[in-house]
């Protein structure tokens, strides 16, 4: 995810109604229009250190995964079971 993008969603986030432009890929470059309450960088940097990057959401998928596929063994479904019902 690019910069921009990290901070636009981290904007959508405060402010799901906000109309702004970016200029530059620059958090410090961010005009608000039609209205829009300014929201503070410090607010957007604090709310972009909490959005996850495609590769931490990967890696959550793949715990998530593995712990479900070890919550069925401990069920007593076999590895062929497993597979069966979940095509992993």
């Amino acid at each position: 995810m690019t910069t921009k993008n990290t901070v636009i969603e981290a904007i959508k986030k405060i402010n799901p109604n906000a109309e702004f432009v970016i200029g530059q890929n620059d958090i410090n470059q961010i005009t608000w229009l039609n209205g829009t309450t300014p929201i503070p960088k410090a607010d957007i940097e604090a709310k972009m250190a909490e959005l996850s990057t495609p590769e931490e959401e990967a890696a959550q998928r793949e715990t998530e995964k593995a712990s479900g596929k070890q919550k069925l063994k401990d069920l007593g479904l076999t590895d062929a079971e497993i597979k069966a019902l979940t095509g992993a």
